[in-house]
């Protein structure tokens, strides 16, 4: 099926906006690539250094020079429950890379921290910047320039991102993103999510609240509502970086291991050493970030990505904007209901069909480029099967002709909504992005009076003496990437919830993040430029009119504009947040951060 003429407009605006820039980063990649093991090219000692611990049938190999060599960059630590199974990963590539001929090393490992721990605390104000710091930790692992391709094993909310930034830098490799799974699923999202409400309205105590939180987030495996880590391995599917079916498979089963070592004989199969040469740099390409907003769109996924998959287009050297996101939700409907926009959790999801139905749906409505490089080879149509454990070794068939649960996962034909769900806003105070897949349609629109906060304790504790028991559009500012690291804010989400249940009009406008789980209450955020830029937001004061218009775009104060241009933007000392908790180590990043639409960007993306 031909594609959709909106899909290729924007394409083709993408490609030719990118155009010098990734003429750039192609040349670069093609300098690169080697013919013959890289590590030939380095001195003796270099190469007995490389080495010097391998076992020896490894040692023999790689001194042969004859045979790929895959770098393990892992996210492993084993606090958090979506990478502690990473711990296993190593041994099982190291033993599939030599099925087909192949060594492995342990390249190097990232941080991986995680926003569900540092929710509401100073450590949250590294959050966003780890994306960029995991980065630049998988571009020292791969210095040495021993490797062929690259294993890169990671999961959460900056770690993809931060990897995937990272391999693009040595895009002459390839690179196969090898995930670990979410957890068997444990209470359900409808019920945790109401446990939150009530402790907020001070109607359950802190210990039913930690049992309710202990019952959700109980066991080895990402968690399962559809939130930025999910989110990121959708886009590894969609995007041709797994192998197909890997994204929502359980760790610790039989199935989850044979895909890791499958992943592994993958990334031995595909260097330049080969006939079926993968670079990453070309699976990424105009074409494939385009794909990435429309599984997005279609999934109702996070936020978050707006800010990432900027910042991964920009290390291919391919420009990307909000317009882009916009004009595409236009056209890609939502076919998947998972919590927060629904009820279900990713297992759910998964069991329904998973993204095997989901890439051919979207494929055969012409909502999707086919003709792309993956990991699996040409074509993207791969990606519409599943895969089975048959007598040890990893099968794909195609994937169900029906959804399991059309309540979860749904067509083209029969989709939940016409639009995917995410807008870009615009007016007076800047442009933002709004997600209202879990909005109700009563409460897209907001007009009431401005309530301007600095801080999102403000917010809580005028909730809690009863303040906010009115209509009102909560403005809070200084949140951005350069103010404190843009933090997450979805600490607020339940006190918002509970004044939305109670009848009143609101909405949260800010030049922060509120991440993967936005949910009901309409959320103005990631506002450019963001206030300690000098963002227009800057100029609203309490008691200001503010219309928040999501169907039509719009996000202005109706103040008189004689007026409007006679205020001066707010300013603030911002030292409280450059000390503790590690906070004192960013100062440069947030310094040199780009704007939220510029993808946040701390460090040098050369195009």
């Amino acid at each position: 099926m031909s594609i959709h003429p909106r899909l290729a407009e924007v394409t083709a605006r993408i490609a030719e906006r990118s155009r010098p820039s990734r003429a750039r980063y192609l040349q670069r990649l093609e300098a690169a690539a080697q013919k013959e093991p890289v590590r030939k090219g380095l001195a003796c000692t270099n190469q007995a250094h490389a080495w010097a611990a391998a076992p020896d049938n490894d040692k023999i190999m790689l001194r042969e020079m004859r045979t790929p060599n895959v770098g393990i960059v892992s996210s492993y630590n084993d606090m958090l429950s979506a990478h502690q199974p990473f711990e296993t990963f190593p041994a099982i590539i190291k033993a599939a890379a030599h099925e087909v001929g192949a060594t492995a090393q342990f390249a190097g490992g990232t941080p991986a921290m995680c926003d569900g721990v540092t929710q509401g605390q100073p450590g949250m104000e590294l959050s966003l910047f780890s994306r960029d710091v995991i980065a630049m930790s998988t571009a020292v692992a791969l210095s040495h320039n021993v490797f062929d391709s690259v294993a890169a094993l990671g999961v959460c909310d900056k770690i993809i991102p931060g990897l995937l930034i990272g391999v693009l830098q040595f895009g002459h490799l390839p690179a196969v993103f090898i995930p670990a799974g979410p957890m068997t699923s444990g209470i359900s999202n409808k019920e945790k999510a109401k446990i939150r409400q009530l402790f907020a309205e001070g109607k359950c105590d802190r210990e039913e609240l930690l049992a309710s939180e202990e019952g959700s987030y109980h066991g080895a495996g990402t968690c399962t509502f559809y939130g930025t880590a999910n989110s990121n391995q959708m886009l590894m599917e969609v995007m041709g970086l797994h192998l197909p079916g890997a994204a929502f498979v359980n760790p610790n089963t039989p199935l989850r291991d044979a895909l890791t070592a499958a992943a592994a004989r993958r990334a031995g199969q595909i260097t330049a050493l080969g006939n079926e040469y993968i670079p990453v740099g070309k699976v990424i390409d105009e074409k494939a970030i385009v794909n990435g907003i429309v599984g997005l769109l279609a999934t109702g996924g996070s936020t978050n990505h707006t800010i990432h998959l900027i910042a991964v287009a920009r290390a291919a050297g391919i420009v990307i904007d909000w317009s882009d996101f916009d004009d595409l939700s236009q056209i890609v409907p939502l076919l998947a209901k998972v919590y927060p926009n629904g009820s279900a959790d990713v297992n759910h999801f998964h069991a329904a069909g998973g993204m095997g139905f989901l890439i051919r749906e979207l494929l055969d409505a012409g909502l999707l480029h086919d003709d792309v490089l993956t990991n699996a080879g040409f074509g993207l149509r791969r990606y519409a099967q599943e895969p089975f454990l048959i007598e040890g070794r990893v099968e794909w068939r195609d994937a169900p002709s029906a959804s399991g649960d059309a309540n979860v996962l749904s067509t083209v034909a029969h989709p939940f909504s016409a639009d995917g769900g995410l807008r870009l806003l615009q007016g007076n105070v800047g442009r933002s992005v709004i997600k209202i897949s879990a909005v109700a349609p009563e409460h897209r629109l907001v007009e009431a009076p401005a309530i301007v906060f600095d801080d999102q304790d403000d917010v809580l504790e005028a909730f809690k003496k009863g303040e906010l028991d009115r209509d009102f559009i909560a403005v809070l500012r200084f949140q951005g990437p350069r103010a404190n690291g843009m933090p997450e804010l979805h600490k607020l989400t339940p006190a918002l919830s509970v004044l939305q249940d109670r009848g009143f009009k609101v909405a949260l406008v800010t030049d922060g993040r509120m991440s993967g789980a936005s949910g009901k209450v309409p959320s103005a955020i990631h506002m450019t430029p963001e206030v300690s830029s000098g963002g227009l937001l800057g100029k609203v004061r309490t008691g200001d009119i503010m219309r928040l218009d999501a169907e039509a775009g719009v996000i202005e104060a109706m103040v008189d504009a004689a007026e409007w241009a006679a205020r001066e933007v707010a300013t603030m000392d911002l030292s409280k947040n450059a000390h503790g908790m590690g906070r004192e180590l960013f100062a440069t990043f947030r310094a040199a951060a780009t704007a939220a639409e510029e993808g946040a960007i701390s460090m040098g993306l050369a195009h």
